[in-house]
């Protein structure tokens, strides 16, 4: 699995866990962003007002971790790690961090976006007020398979990879995207 992109664990929130969430401030107080269950997966981040095209939304936040620490991490199963550089990495599996609650879609509104040792969400396109904001995790094609995609784009591939992969899985007969059901 790629680790230079958010990677979620789909399984990693209990229905409890959504509810508690609602009060972790983290979660408040964004001028761009407020946070409900989402129908793509459990809680996402949504749009409070339109927002243009090219606007950064929200950071990326974490702890800034060596190369090797980073991959121990990923070995057990922390799945919020971006690569910042030849060195270090950003783990934002932390409770300060809102953006990992993003889901990911195969037609998203944003993108990430690495620049000077920091991870922004910026929209891709324009958004309007209550649209959720997603954007593709970018993940590879090891264990893609394991990773299956309920964004209910039109577009969905089935499962969650990064969009230069799409071709591949569509060739290995995989994509299900169509079969799939959402789930909250």
């Amino acid at each position: 699995m790629s680790s230079e992109t958010k990677k979620l664990n789909l399984n990693s929130l209990s229905n409890d866990s959504v509810s508690s969430l609602r009060l972790n401030p983290a979660l408040e107080g964004h001028e761009m962003v407020y946070f409900k269950e989402s129908v793509i997966h459990r809680l996402g981040g949504f749009a409070k007002k339109r927002i243009r095209a090219g606007t950064r939304i929200i950071e990326y936040v974490g702890e800034k971790i060596p190369k090797h620490v980073s991959a121990i991490r990923l070995e057990a199963n922390n799945h919020y790690i971006f690569v910042l550089s030849d060195e270090c990495d950003l783990d934002g599996d932390v409770d300060w961090n809102p953006a990992k609650y993003f889901n990911h879609s195969c037609a998203p509104n944003c993108d990430s976006d690495v620049e000077d040792g920091r991870v922004w969400i910026v929209a891709s396109r324009s958004i309007q007020p209550d649209e959720e904001l997603t954007y593709n995790y970018g993940f590879d094609l090891d264990e893609y398979s394991d990773y299956p995609c309920r964004c209910g784009s039109t577009d969905c591939v089935g499962y969650i990879v990064a969009a230069e992969f799409v071709d591949e899985v569509k060739k290995r007969g995989t994509a299900q995207g169509a079969h799939l059901t959402r789930t909250s």
